[in-house]
């Protein structure tokens, strides 16, 4: 499946819950693929770091990779690392059908979403809390994908910083109908429809489902309040 491609059917299956796999059981990575797969998700996150670009260490390609023969739920591929550039071809040839790298780790951002692109998938621009929308406004005709990071990156189950929704409704002015605009952290029954009322239709979601005994009913109510609330945004005011 090439970048335009998977875009498109993610789009028409928006709002979507996207199970950050970073909180699965990691003992039951099979187990943890069947349950979501029958729950539905649209697609799978996976958070990758390198202890560098963020504190902490997660996993690699190998690990996705080993995960691909087990669904046709696409990948997407968050790059939380300083050199993404360097390691894009490993995450490629592990099946990832978007991969999203961040703002700060390539400040030039340009050569690297082409070459994702030309690569046959779907590019993605993150942005971390402290970085002004401003900074990526310059490439966004060249994302697939935009994403606003709304806790710091690097940890699981950390609180949802407001400030995001600010960055979500400048960024929804800015794109068109053809670019996701996903946000990562802290995003759960609480928080989840402030976002989608900014203009997310991508949501990034760990414990909210990993934390429940049903995976297919976490993901459909946090779709059915991601909708609800999308649609009274688009409302007109009386």
């Amino acid at each position: 499946m090439n970048g335009p491609s998977v875009v498109q059917r993610l789009l028409d299956k928006t709002p979507l819950i996207a199970p950050s796999m970073l909180k699965c059981d990691f003992a039951n990575l099979h187990r943890e693929v069947a349950l979501l797969e029958r729950a539905e998700a649209p697609l799978l996150h996976f958070d990758v770091m390198d202890g560098h670009f963020v504190p902490n260490l997660s996993y690699g390609a190998m690990l996705i990779r080993s995960l691909r023969s087990l669904t046709d739920i696409p990948f997407e591929a968050h790059l939380m690392i300083s050199e993404p550039d360097r390691y894009l071809p490993d995450f490629l040839d592990a099946g990832c059908d978007l991969v999203t790298f961040h703002i700060e780790a390539v400040p030039d951002p340009l050569p690297l979403l082409r070459r994702i692109r030309k690569a046959g998938a779907a590019a993605g621009l993150a942005l971390n809390p402290g970085t002004p929308v401003e900074a990526i406004e310059p490439v966004l005709a060249e994302c697939d994908l935009v994403l606003v990071m709304s806790v710091q990156p690097g940890f699981g189950g950390q609180a949802f910083l407001p400030a995001a929704l600010d960055k979500l409704r400048h960024l929804k002015r800015l794109i068109g109908p053809e670019t996701l605009l996903s946000v990562d952290g802290g995003i759960g029954p609480d928080t989840i429809s402030s976002t989608a009322d900014a203009g997310a239709c991508h949501f990034v979601v760990g414990s909210a489902i990993f934390d429940t005994a049903d995976y297919r009913e976490a993901i459909e109510r946090l779709q059915l309040a991601a909708a609800s609330a999308a649609v009274s945004a688009r409302s007109p005011t009386e």
